[in-house]
């Protein structure tokens, strides 16, 4: 697959499959919302019920960088539309204040919640060093 359209499907996601690693090193997989910005791909964490904002995958990339976000498409009737994306890159959180805004800034162009009610937890940052494409 080409690198462009691999990055308009990954762009226009609606929702990706983040997976990280904890500290005993075993899979962590959630569903979030992301935007991507170059090479960077930015996922904040939201205001949705939630226990605490140091949420399992904020703790994961503290401890290892390791990450990567799948999105796919999926056709029962038709199978030769079926496609995935993954990338994967070395995540991080976004502790400085312009980049932290600039990525809530590009999420709440995706997501009209977002413009009601920006993201107030940890702005997970993903350095991406590698594209996966299928087909």
């Amino acid at each position: 697959m080409d690198v462009e359209i691999a990055r308009s499907r990954l762009t226009s996601a609606r929702v990706g499959y983040l997976a990280t690693v904890t500290a005993v090193a075993r899979a962590h997989v959630v569903p979030c919302c992301f935007a991507l910005d170059g090479d960077t791909l930015y996922s904040a964490v939201d205001a949705k019920p939630k226990s605490t904002l140091d949420l399992r995958r904020v703790q994961n990339i503290r401890s290892n960088g390791a990450v990567s976000l799948l999105v796919d498409h999926y056709d029962d009737a038709d199978w030769s539309q079926l496609w995935w994306v993954r990338v994967d890159g070395n995540g991080r959180t976004a502790d400085n204040a312009v980049e932290r805004a600039r990525a809530i800034a590009l999420q709440s162009t995706k997501y009209e919640q977002y413009r009601a009610l920006p993201p107030p937890g940890p702005v997970l940052a993903v350095d991406i060093d590698r594209w996966r494409t299928w087909p």
